[in-house]
């Protein structure tokens, strides 16, 4: 993880140190600014949009596999990792308050083809940057505190044991997701901001509120949430029912098939039956849809020569989609276990929970390795790995020299592998015909993000036998109530 602000003594990467102290120093209203949190990828913006999604998908993964994660001792370790996450998010709004009128957005950043000092066209360590960074406020932004309101509630059923801090963290998500709704405020967060629309565009908000509405029903029992995120308003304009290949993509801008898995969850292990239980059906059904997309017989999706699935179009970074699609799965192969469901049919034909998890399993192995590069896109992970990585901090060595914002650039374009190895990050990957450069200046294939190594941790804790198999069914339905189906109204009187 690419931590900013003032690192803690346990830090673990001997190359970084603290960075971004002065975040936030033009939000006049927060006291010590904005520091902490994550850079994003291999610049040092601080994105609040995809960072907030891999808290969620962070939080979700520890949620369902707490046994898995104590096995292999990681467990403290996610949760200091999710901490660092949502201590900062608390800051970027006013977090004691019940109502808020704006959201801070992102810091640092910089617009396509400047040639001012800023986080694109600077190659430097965090430690060393020198030039302004500006703060970015939202006064309307369904989407980006939809998400946060998510990476709160999911967070506070992390730190179940921590009442208070989970109490904060509700409480948190509650006003994000008040000002998420507010029908005045429904612009996009990014619209017409061009330090962040060419990056992080959002495409619509309608599932970040059903993702939201269905983590806050997680985390506080409230049903208001449960009826919002089954209402059929909302699955109407996300567009939920209408098998569109690209919304069945899971990634930091798409929600929608995780929030249906999550929500598909409920009937699966409490069936609440009326008045949800039309929706969650269909819920169910597009999962199950969603599911039978991702398998290679049925080609919806293009697949690579050498056995990647192609969820965004052979388009650059494609590793973040399908590590997203293989946790999913291998999450949806685990409700179905528990459930005792032995598979599910896609059309006449019936899908075992075992072709199931063998995508799940083959897409990450391809990762890992198993591809025709031989290569593994996860960095000090096998013999072969990208020694180029786009990334500022693992490119420039640490050496008590201060590289100037072009000064950096040297290392940028030096045709040496980075003298720090930042390992465990998974890079954007290769192209349509399973080919890597391993070059620096090429992001699109070496620049590892934030969000998709977020998915990652999920998919592959998901897929490990450490710790046994399946998900702890009870843990996410801690804070909600025990649910007896509602009989249906009953008809009314014959006449005749």
């Amino acid at each position: 993880m690419n931590s900013a602000g003032k690192l803690p003594k346990n830090n673990g990467i001997s190359w970084r140190g603290n960075s971004g102290l002065q975040d936030g120093s033009d939000a006049t209203d927060v006291k010590g600014g904005l520091v902490g949190g994550y850079y994003d990828a291999g610049d040092n913006t601080k994105f609040h949009f995809p960072m907030s999604f891999a808290m969620t998908m962070l939080s979700w993964s520890v949620i369902e596999y707490e046994h898995k994660f104590r096995a292999i001792g990681e467990y403290d370790h996610m949760k200091d990792l999710i901490k660092w996450g949502t201590d900062y998010l608390l800051l970027t709004f006013n977090s004691s308050a019940t109502k808020i009128d704006k959201i801070y957005s992102q810091v640092g950043g910089s617009q396509n083809g400047s040639k001012t000092p800023d986080d694109h066209y600077c190659w430097q360590r965090p430690e060393d940057m020198d030039y302004t960074r500006k703060t970015q406020t939202a006064n309307s932004g369904p989407d980006l505190a939809g998400e946060m309101a998510a990476a709160l509630a999911s967070a506070s059923i992390v730190f179940r044991d921590n009442t208070a801090y989970s109490k904060k963290l509700v409480k948190g998500a509650e006003t994000l997701f008040k000002f998420a709704r507010d029908f005045g405020k429904r612009t996009s967060y990014c619209r017409g901001n061009p330090f962040i629309e060419p990056f992080y565009n959002s495409s619509g908000y309608f599932d970040e509120y059903m993702w939201g509405a269905a983590w806050l029903y997680y985390a506080t029992g409230n049903n208001t949430y449960f009826s919002l995120a089954t209402n059929p308003g909302l699955s109407k304009n996300s567009k939920a029912f209408y098998m569109i290949p690209d919304l069945s993509v899971l990634s930091w801008d798409n929600k929608l098939p995780a929030a249906m898995l999550l929500l598909t969850r409920i009937r699966m292990f409490l069936s609440p039956g009326y008045p949800y239980e039309d929706m969650l059906k269909s819920y169910h059904n597009v999962t199950g849809l969603t599911m039978c997309s991702y398998l290679q017989t049925f080609n919806v999706f293009n697949w690579t020569r050498g056995g990647l699935i192609q969820l965004n179009h052979g388009q650059g970074q494609p590793l973040q989609y399908v590590a997203n699609a293989a946790f999913l799965t291998s999450l949806y192969v685990d409700y179905m276990n528990a459930t005792g469901v032995p598979g599910m049919t896609c059309g006449p034909r019936f899908i075992t929970l075992n072709d199931l998890r063998k995508f799940a399993i083959s897409q990450i192995n391809y990762i890992l390795g198993a591809n025709p590069m031989s290569m593994s896109y996860v960095v000090g992970h096998g013999s072969k790995y990208p020694k180029h990585v786009h990334h500022r901090g693992a490119s420039i060595p640490k050496n008590n020299v201060k590289y100037s914002c072009t000064g950096g650039w040297r290392w940028r374009d030096a045709k040496n592998p980075n003298p720090n190895i930042i390992t465990g990050a998974m890079v954007g990957g290769p192209d349509k015909f399973d080919k890597f450069k391993d070059v620096r200046t090429n992001y699109s294939y070496t620049e590892p993000t934030l969000a998709g190594n977020a998915g990652l941790v999920a998919a592959l804790v998901s897929l490990t036998s450490s710790g046994g198999h399946g998900i702890d069914k009870n843990t996410i339905f801690s804070a909600v109530p025990p649910m007896y189906p509602v009989s249906p109204p009953p008809p009314p009187p014959w006449k005749p």
